[in-house]
């Protein structure tokens, strides 16, 4: 609890402390009961202007600063909000116990107290909202180390030049996105993608900020300044998404500047016209002798009774709770979701990708790894281990993605699973890989001549033997037959000493858990799932029909893939909305032109990123359902909530209109209703993983 918030505590404790006194002393001072001439009669010994001016006190304790705000509007000619219906139902209340000197001056500071808690208890929510989101993405780093004269010195990091090299001792935050130039250490990464599983990094892994290191001393070189890295884009991102709000925001606020002046007509008219109705139809004769008794007894026909129901009536509709608790719903929706290491730059996006029945995205990156791997050896006639050995040396000086891809997997220590019947092997787990690392090395000295073929491979003297490896253009140039594959990926032929060796799988990997995100999407309601992609049309299928997407479009240029998006924008049905997922430059037109872009942020390219509407912080594909399931919760609570409120409202508005709801019951209902919203709204902040 704030300064601010204790002080109104204090506030709401001695005005409630106050009226108690006041209300038991005017039981026993106001009014003191005795017999004369054989009657029970009562004498005042305190007289009403003295108890007028005491309850003051209690009352301008607690509601000084409405009465204050309602002054103001007023005189801005902004008069219509919920200040100035606090301060016309007090104050009127005021005005009919004098009138009647009843001193029962409690109901206006009951009314005023109740809703200065409602609005304690409001404030209190949201700060405690604020408060968590704060901790969920308190990520900026308040220093970065640079190494001068042998001394770590503790810098601003928007002094830091890109390219520096900055030292990040285990329990600091990296400040700067960058490269690892030395040393090896585990980052938490829990506070940008939400996942609790630390991640490993070494010399020439990238790193981003935001991350807290763990374990060693490593040095990183900047590659960004920190205005561009990934912790200030994400806190930027989280503190203006409330500007860009959603339809459901702006419905409240046109709803509230509509509504507000709408309720004081109508009180106004329920405190004049019955009163008027009533007298002109008692002149025309129409209420029988019995009948007009009746009314007269019960106070029907008073000015008073219609006043204070008028009053009653504008203490009811007061709209707080529908102004506050949406806004603070999607606050909270955004929130929970930026838990998850999902960004949501707005909630109009967040509004909108609850309406997501399409989701079209990219392959490479999103929906794979994006990086080459060997797959399988096939058909080899030498040990595939040794085929593996050959092929490394023969291409270490190439720093082709496919070449690296080949070393990658010599150095990585992996065995390999033979099927005999198809001659078709594919990686298995070594149990002694760590020992295995250390005895595989490439050593450029077993390497003699090296020719490259360009559009065809490489040709190699490794330990005196001559090694051709490349495509089927290089087996028919150098008159090798050679073994078709039917697998899909890049295929690499090896011949040794003029005899074919065997072939090479190399393939993008599909990312683990893609066949389940794409089940996910369609449970949380998309109906339609489409991959978009500038390769090959053989591969995209063979991926699409592996992870389960409806749809595939290949062999796409990234003009193709606005194209093929427009095309989907049309077939869509109406209140419908697309996404589209992306991780490339390529991809940003296509981002952009989409209903809602959801970029890769970890390894997306920053093009990707700032076209988004949505971030997914660790390129996890299942994070695109968990935004939609996220999005659907916030929107039911919005609706929830707006149905609930106006329901309420109206019902009460009712009974305050026909006599049955006094200003008390009214206050309860207000506040009540305001509660129930804001703690309805706060759920938004939980998110279940699944």
């Amino acid at each position: 609890m704030n300064r601010k918030q204790k002080k109104m505590l204090v506030r709401i404790v001695i005005a409630a402390v106050l009226m108690i006194i006041l209300r038991i002393a005017y039981t026993y001072l106001g009014e003191v009961p005795h017999y004369e001439d054989g009657a029970y009669v009562r004498d005042v010994v305190i007289r009403e202007p003295v108890w007028f001016l005491l309850y003051m006190i209690p009352y301008l304790v607690v509601g000084y600063d409405i009465l204050r705000k309602a002054g103001k509007g007023i005189l801005n000619r902004q008069v219509f909000d919920e200040n100035f219906l606090m301060a016309v139902a007090t104050v009127g209340a005021i005005a009919i116990a004098l009138a009647e000197q009843n001193g029962d001056y409690t109901e206006a500071i009951a009314v005023m107290l109740f809703y200065q808690i409602g609005e304690l208890f409001q404030s209190y929510a949201v700060g405690k909202s604020r408060k968590n989101i704060s901790a969920l993405m308190d990520i900026r780093p308040d220093y970065a180390n640079v190494e001068r004269d042998g001394e770590l010195e503790q810098v601003d990091p928007d002094e830091v030049e890109t390219g520096t090299v900055i030292v990040v001792q285990p329990g600091e935050k990296v400040p700067i996105d960058g490269v690892v130039r030395e040393g090896r250490s585990t980052l938490n990464t829990s506070a940008l993608t939400g996942e609790s599983l630390p991640r490993e990094v070494q010399e020439g892994d990238e790193v981003i900020s935001g991350c807290i290191n763990m374990t060693s001393v490593i040095r990183v070189q900047t590659t960004k300044e920190f205005g561009d890295s990934t912790v200030s884009k994400i806190l930027d991102l989280v503190e203006n998404s409330s500007s860009r709000k959603s339809q459901s925001e702006n419905f409240i606020s046109k709803f509230a500047k509509y509504y507000t002046p709408a309720v004081c007509i109508g009180a106004l008219a329920l405190a004049i016209l019955p009163p008027v109705i009533l007298r002109l139809l008692n002149g025309a004769g129409v209420f029988s002798p019995e009948r007009l008794a009746a009314l007269s007894a019960s106070g029907t026909f008073s000015w008073g009774t219609w006043i204070y129901r008028a009053l009653t009536f504008l203490v009811i509709s007061c709209p707080c709770a529908l102004v506050i608790s949406i806004p603070l719903t999607f606050f909270a929706g955004i929130g929970g979701a930026s838990r998850a290491g999902i960004l949501v730059k707005g909630s109009n996006y967040l509004e909108s990708l609850a309406k997501t029945k399409i989701v079209a995205m990219d392959k490479t990156g999103t929906m794979t790894k994006g990086v080459f791997e060997v797959g399988g050896i096939h058909h080899s006639s030498i040990e595939n281990e040794k085929l593996l050995e050959y092929a490394a040396h023969a291409e270490c000086y190439s720093t082709h993605p496919i070449a690296k891809s080949i070393q990658k997997a010599y150095l990585s220590g992996m065995l390999w699973k033979m099927d005999e019947e198809t001659r078709e092997a594919v990686p298995v787990p070594n149990p002694a890989e760590a020992d295995q690392k250390e005895e595989r090395r490439i050593t450029r000295e077993r390497v003699g001549s090296v020719e490259e073929i360009g559009g065809n491979g490489i040709i190699a003297r490794v330990d005196d033997k001559e090694i051709a490896i490349g495509n089927r253009k290089l087996m028919e140039r150098q008159g090798i037959a050679y073994q078709e594959c039917h697998h899909v990926g890049t295929i690499v032929h090896v011949a040794i000493d003029g005899a074919y060796a065997g072939h090479i799988v190399i393939s993008d990997v599909v990312k683990p858990t893609a066949k389940t995100a794409v089940k996910a999407m369609h449970a949380a309601g998309v109906r339609r799932s489409v991959i978009l992609t500038g390769d090959a049309r053989k591969v995209a299928e063979a991926v699409a029909k592996e992870i389960g997407v409806d749809e595939v479009e290949a062999e796409l240029l990234p003009a193709d893939k606005v194209t093929a998006v427009e095309r989907l924008l049309a077939d869509k049905k109406e209140k419908e909305m697309l996404a589209f997922v992306g991780d490339g430059i390529n991809d940003a037109p296509v981002l952009s032109r989409a209903d809602i872009g959801i970029a890769m942020g970890a390894l997306g390219s920053d093009a990707a990123i700032e076209a988004a509407d949505i971030v997914l912080m660790d390129d996890d594909p299942l994070k695109i359902a968990q935004a939609i399931r996220i999005s659907a919760k916030c929107m039911r609570i919005v609706y929830e909530n707006i149905y609930f409120a106006i329901g309420i409202k109206l019902v009460c508005l009712l009974l305050g209109a026909i006599g049955f709801a006094n200003m008390w019951m009214a206050i309860f209902a207000d506040v009540g209703v305001m509660v129930l919203a804001v703690l309805n709204a706060i759920r938004a902040l939980f998110i279940r993983k699944r």
